[in-house]
């Protein structure tokens, strides 16, 4: 089996991304700007912003952390995501989630430019993903579809399920997934017999939040399981796989933590860079 090192995966690519950042500095005179928008106190989303600061700094892009107190008026960070916007320095606007209760998420997401939406998540984004033009790419869906043709090259006539139907995860996922040729499943709370759909598949991405809840014979030999989840147990941190005992069956298999994480901070980068050269044509 083949434990598939998002760590190392992440290096790696954050080392492409800072030769490609040098090369931009050479034939631009600048360097692409990625501003972060932190509401609020909640410790998970310190440490995430902690590390992407920290991994844009890495590959030597010009890095901004903006913070506001949990009881922020709406208007005020509308109006500075305005600002960002006009901002020639800045190409990529990411506003942390989740948001305090009374902030509109989605007003949030709307205001911010489509062309500096490193996050994917812009309705014009979604829509040019699941039609096949350009767009950014949620940086988690991203990261798993690169761990998977790191394993995979040519994913053509693959039948692929997907645990999960969030516009997180689930739906921008299955769109990469289809762009690669795979017939895909989407699966859910709602799905009859899960179990049956995931032995039909090469592929599994499991994005649901249900601690190791993909067994062993869910999974037939030789299949590529990628795990999003993250989940906190008794056991500690634990995925929606249940690694030990899927890894005498799968192919190739994210660990959890080490697997996914690390690929989203450096898909964020990615998309930052390509939110940069996209601006400069």
């Amino acid at each position: 089996m083949i434990l598939i090192d998002g760590k190392k995966e992440a290096a790696e690519l954050r080392e492409t991304l800072k030769y490609e950042v040098s090369e931009l500095k050479e034939k631009f005179n600048k360097v692409p700007g990625l501003t972060v928008i932190l509401i609020g106190e909640m410790a998970p989303s310190q440490i995430y912003v902690r590390n992407k600061e920290k991994s844009a700094n890495e590959v030597g892009l010009k890095s901004e952390v903006i913070r506001y107190p949990e009881a922020i008026e709406e208007k005020i960070v509308l109006e500075k995501i305005k600002e960002l916007n006009n901002d020639e320095n800045v190409s990529g606007i990411l506003v942390q989630l989740p948001l305090p209760k009374h902030i509109d998420k989605q007003k949030v997401i709307e205001a911010i430019l489509p062309e500096k939406d490193v996050d994917g998540f812009h309705p014009m984004n979604v829509g040019n993903l699941s039609s096949g033009y350009e767009s950014s790419v949620p940086c988690t869906p991203l990261g798993c579809y690169l761990l998977i043709k790191k394993i995979e090259p040519n994913l053509s006539g693959k039948k692929a399920v997907m645990i999960g139907r969030s516009n997180l995860n689930g739906k921008p996922m299955t769109q990469l997934l289809l762009k690669e040729n795979c017939t895909v499943t989407i699966t859910h709370s709602k799905t009859k017999d899960l179990k049956a759909e995931c032995l039909e598949a090469d592929i599994i991405v499991a994005a649901v939040g249900i601690p190791e809840l993909v067994k062993a014979d869910w999974v037939k030999k030789d299949a590529i399981v990628i795990d999003v989840g993250i989940n906190k147990t008794e056991k500690g941190i634990v995925g929606d796989v249940d690694f030990k005992e899927v890894s005498k069956i799968a192919k190739a298999l994210t660990p959890v933590p080490g697997g996914v994480g690390p690929m989203t901070i450096a898909c964020l980068l990615k998309n930052t860079i390509e939110c940069f050269k996209r601006s400069q044509r």
